[in-house]
């Protein structure tokens, strides 16, 4: 199990301000995104100074990896989206996350990519934390996952 995360880790403040802490893998943050109309988890690796994927180590590019496919058949089995995309884009946060969005072909935007096209809806506090729950409760079976 790769545990090399940084003490100083800090979330960027927007990512922080559009997401709920879902829990902890060994190498990343588990966020929800409060954007209420997709799935939608960013993984964090609790590294600061990291923008991109190839920065991190060799055994923590494939410990995310590992994280990312556990979201991914979580999103999958829960939502049972006609496609998951999967970007670590951050042109507007220079912190390394990685999103999994559901994406179906009746969403709002289908097939277009979401950045800059999805208005905005997000879940009242009741519905993040129901979501949250039922989040929570399936990536408990996934290895190394730890709830907030």
């Amino acid at each position: 199990m790769t545990m090399s995360t940084d003490a100083t880790f800090q979330l960027h403040p927007q990512l922080a301000a559009d997401t709920t802490c879902l829990g902890h893998y060994p190498l990343s943050d588990v966020l929800l995104c409060r954007e209420g109309q997709l799935p939608w988890i960013i993984l964090v690796p609790r590294q600061m100074g990291i923008r991109e994927i190839y920065e991190l180590s060799d055994a923590d590019q494939i410990q995310l990896l590992r994280e990312s496919s556990a979201v991914s058949r979580v999103i999958k089995a829960l939502y049972q989206p006609d496609k998951l995309n999967i970007a670590a884009i951050g042109n507007m946060v220079p912190q390394l996350h990685l999103h999994h969005v559901g994406r179906f072909s009746s969403d709002p935007v289908w097939p277009a990519p979401i950045w800059g096209r999805l208005t905005a809806s997000w879940r009242s506090k009741e519905q993040q934390q129901a979501e949250m729950r039922k989040l929570q409760q399936a990536l408990a079976d996934t290895a190394d996952f730890i709830a907030a």
